[in-house]
């Protein structure tokens, strides 16, 4: 039957006739369902599946929950999880990964979001001034450690100049003609496997994030240096703040976004005036010069093993943000929203985004088993527990063993205070509810961000842990096929809030 165009205010997927898209199941996954809409539990259902905000594999807690007020010990209201519609309490699992829950993964990005956001252009608490300080957006990428394919923007992969017919010891060419397009499983494979150096790939990726801590140094000792100030004092006149997230590249290695900041003195509060003296394009000066200059001597894994001087790669892109454009390129906008929006979406994925569906990848296996290998060559050449050996734990990730997202204690708010937040609004929303009252919204941000220290209630639970996901995969399934539609009911309001006049957006 032909469907009429979607209406520009009225969302495709809304309504019963819009069907969500689900995968065949047999009889025995939609059995579940079936008992659901049999035993009359299914609207319970629906609203379990509302609650966790279609959260894929929710946590099922039994217990009970006494909310009191801490001024006079009055208790407030108390709650069983035999009150819950299905008679245990479901939570959202809270993964950040999109392929382990995608509902969860969006909660976090747009936390992600507000958190960058915020140190890029004010708000949630963070002072709208912190725009006018010196900011670069700076990406720092792992070196090479062997020739790799890899997508050329539809160009050949490594053309082959007319006087260049070397070949590698192993007698494959140094040359690749064919076009790789994205997500070509050759993308990010050595030309020749046997002269990839994937031991010390490994080796980089396990000491990543002491290479960052050190960038980080250096850097607060230049501005201090191009300050005419000791690198002690400069808490005094200036502090460097960032935010970064790790993407993991074709080849495997993970290379990081960063926002560097350049703020006044701690004290001074987050995005206190920066000194005149350093601006956005000296700070970048800065960088490019500091980086080539920070290393990591990684310690030999056994005795056949060699030290190894480990920095970042040669391909440093380091670009000035200024009223939300770029200096390299003037006629190319650069919000603080597609800033954040760009490093939030890389803080949900990790190493299972290196693999589309039925795709094997060898040099990404033998990453993962040279992981395995050096963890077991310093467990037997060290008598006693070495940092190598716990290798084992990070084998999924490749080694890298650092936080995909990470920030300065004063770039921001935290992730922890707007989950606070969150839960400060639930608990908000509930009381009117119960009481009758509508919410005060006069300085509710400031409330809800609030510390800890300015809550006049207290929460005392006794949980136990049941398990973790949905009945049976047919849930799941349910969960998962919510939790795009909800994803595109945003992405089409997004839409509509452009098409929208600046004075008419209901934001």
């Amino acid at each position: 039957m032909p469907t009429s165009a979607p209406s520009l205010d009225r969302f495709a997927g809304y309504g019963q006739d819009a069907g969500l898209d689900l995968p065949t199941l047999d009889g025995t996954a939609g059995a579940g369902l079936r008992a659901r809409f049999a035993d009359g539990s299914m609207d319970a259902f629906a609203d379990t599946l509302a609650a966790v905000h279609n959260c894929a594999r929710p946590v099922r807690l039994a217990g009970t929950s006494t909310t009191v007020d801490t001024a006079t010990g009055e208790v407030l209201s108390t709650f069983s999880s035999t009150d819950a519609p299905l008679g245990v309490l479901y939570r959202p699992c809270g993964n950040r990964r999109a392929h382990a829950c995608p509902a969860c993964s969006r909660t976090y990005a747009r936390d992600t979001f507000a958190l960058i956001r915020s140190g890029v252009a004010g708000g949630k608490t963070v002072p709208a001034t912190v725009a006018d300080n010196p900011l670069l957006f700076a990406t720092f990428t792992a070196p090479s450690f062997g020739l790799v394919h890899g997508h050329r923007g539809g160009t050949a992969c490594r053309p082959r100049r007319r006087d260049d017919r070397t070949h590698c010891p192993h007698g494959r060419p140094h040359w690749c003609t064919q076009v790789h397009e994205p997500g070509d499983s050759r993308s990010g494979a050595p030309l020749c496997a046997e002269c990839y150096d994937t031991a010390s790939a490994v080796i980089w990726q396990w000491h990543a994030p002491e290479l960052w801590r050190r960038t980080t140094i250096a850097l607060r000792r230049a501005v201090a240096a191009h300050l005419g100030i000791t690198e002690s004092t400069l808490g005094k006149h200036a502090s460097i703040q960032y935010a970064k997230v790790a993407e993991y590249q074709d080849r495997g290695l993970v290379h990081f976004h960063a926002l560097i900041r350049l703020d006044g003195p701690a004290a001074a509060g987050i995005g206190a005036p920066a000194p005149a003296a350093l601006d956005g394009p000296a700070l970048a000066a800065l960088v490019r010069d500091v980086a080539p200059t920070v290393t990591v001597l990684a310690e030999p894994v056994d005795a056949d093993d060699t030290p190894r001087v480990l920095a970042w790669g040669a391909q440093l892109d380091v670009r000035v943000v200024t009223a939300g454009r770029r200096v390299d390129d003037p006629d190319a906008a650069l919000t603080p929203g597609q800033v954040a929006g760009y490093l939030a979406k890389y803080a949900t994925k990790d190493v299972s985004g290196l693999h589309a569906e039925g795709q094997h990848r060898h040099h990404i296996a033998a990453l993962r088993a040279s992981c395995a290998d050096l963890a077991g060559r310093a467990a037997r050449h060290h008598p006693e527990d070495h940092d190598y050996q716990r290798m084992t734990r990070w084998v999924h990730m490749l080694a890298f063993r650092g936080h995909f997202g990470t920030k300065s204690r004063r770039y921001s708010i935290t992730l922890g205070a707007l989950r606070r937040a969150r839960t400060r609004w639930q608990t908000l929303a509930a009381e009117s509810r119960r009481t009758g009252q509508p919410i005060d919204t006069r300085d509710l941000e400031r409330r809800l961000l609030a510390d800890e220290d300015d809550q006049t209630t207290v929460v005392v639970g006794s949980w136990t842990y049941l398990g973790t996901g949905w009945r049976d995969p047919a849930e799941e399934a349910l969960a998962i096929a919510a939790a795009a539609r909800a994803r595109e009911y945003d992405q089409w309001r997004a839409e509509q809030m452009v098409r929208m006049p600046d004075g008419n957006r209901d934001d």
